[in-house]
C-alpha cells in the first residue's frame, strides 16, 4: 500500500533540491527501470499499475492508475515507475576519451549526449557545475537507460582541465576542421553551451580548437550541441579503427 507520504516524496523528486536531499531519483518506463536494475543501480521503490506486471519486478508495489498518474512526471504514464538511489560517482580515468560539457542547459540535449556516450563507449562524462542535473526527469527520459553505463561527475570544469595531462579538444566555429586532425588514442573533448559555446575561461585550457566544416549554403549559425557531439565522437572513434 503506497502512502500519501510516499506519493509526496516521489512528487518532490521532480525538484533537484529534494533529489539531493534524499539521494533519490525517479525513472519511468519498463525498459529504463529494467536497464537500471540490470546494471546494478540500487532500487528504493518500484510501482506498477498493472497486476500482470507486478511479478516482473521483485518487490514491486501495485497501485491504481490514478495514483501512478499523481506520482508520474508524464502526461500519459507508462505504467512502471522506479525510484532509485543516486549512485556514488566513480573516479575518472583518462586512458580513453573523456567528454566534458560546459554549461549545457537543455535536458533533452544532456539526455541525448548521455546516450551518445553509451553508444560510442565513452565511459566518463564530466559536467560543469552549471550543467543541467542528469537526474532531471526529462534528462532521464531522453537517456533511455544509458545513464546506468556512463560515469557522470559534476565538478569545477576549469580546475579539472587545468590538472589533466592529456590533450584537450574543444568545439569552436572557427576551429580547425576535425577531418584534418590526427586524433590521439585518448584525450578530452569539450562541448559548450547551446547559445554561447565554450566559455572564455574554459577556452583558456583548450589545447586544440576543432570544428565541423559546413558544406551547404544554409545560414544556420551552428549545429545543435547533441548533433555536434555525435559527429565529433563518431570521428574520434572512426580514427581509431
Amino acid at each position: 500500500m503506497v502512502t500519501k507520504n510516499q506519493i509526496k516524496l516521489v512528487v518532490s523528486l521532480k525538484q533537484k533540491k529534494y533529489r539531493s536531499q534524499h539521494g533519490l531519483f525517479v525513472v519511468e518506463g519498463e525498459k529504463t527501470v529494467n536497464e537500471l536494475l540490470q546494471w546494478g543501480v540500487k532500487p528504493f521503490q518500484i510501482v506498477v499499475d498493472d497486476p500482470l506486471r507486478a511479478n516482473d519486478f521483485e518487490g514491486a508495489e501495485l497501485v491504481s492508475k490514478p495514483i501512478l498518474k499523481q506520482m508520474s512526471s508524464l502526461t500519459s504514464p507508462s505504467g512502471v515507475l522506479g525510484v532509485f538511489y543516486i549512485p556514488e560517482p566513480k573516479n575518472t580515468e583518462d586512458s580513453d576519451w573523456v567528454l566534458a560539457l560546459d554549461a549545457v542547459r537543455d535536458p533533452g540535449n544532456l539526455g541525448t549526449i548521455i546516450r551518445l556516450c553509451d553508444w560510442f563507449g565513452i565511459k566518463q562524462l564530466i559536467c560543469s557545475n552549471d550543467t543541467v542535473d542528469c537526474y532531471n526527469p526529462k534528462v532521464l527520459q531522453a537517456t533511455m537507460g544509458s545513464i546506468a553505463r556512463v560515469n557522470l561527475v559534476y565538478t569545477d570544469l576549469e580546475d579539472f582541465l587545468e590538472n589533466t595531462e592529456v590533450p584537450v579538444y574543444g568545439a569552436f566555429m572557427d576551429g580547425e576542421a576535425v577531418y584534418s586532425q590526427k586524433i590521439p588514442v585518448n584525450g578530452i573533448l569539450v562541448m559548450g553551451n547551446e547559445a554561447n559555446g565554450i566559455s572564455a575561461t574554459v577556452a583558456e585550457h583548450i589545447t586544440e580548437r576543432i570544428s565541423i566544416p559546413q558544406f551547404g549554403e544554409a545560414t544556420t549559425e551552428s549545429l545543435n550541441v547533441a548533433t555536434a557531439t555525435a559527429i565529433l565522437l563518431n570521428e574520434i572513434r572512426r580514427s581509431l579503427i
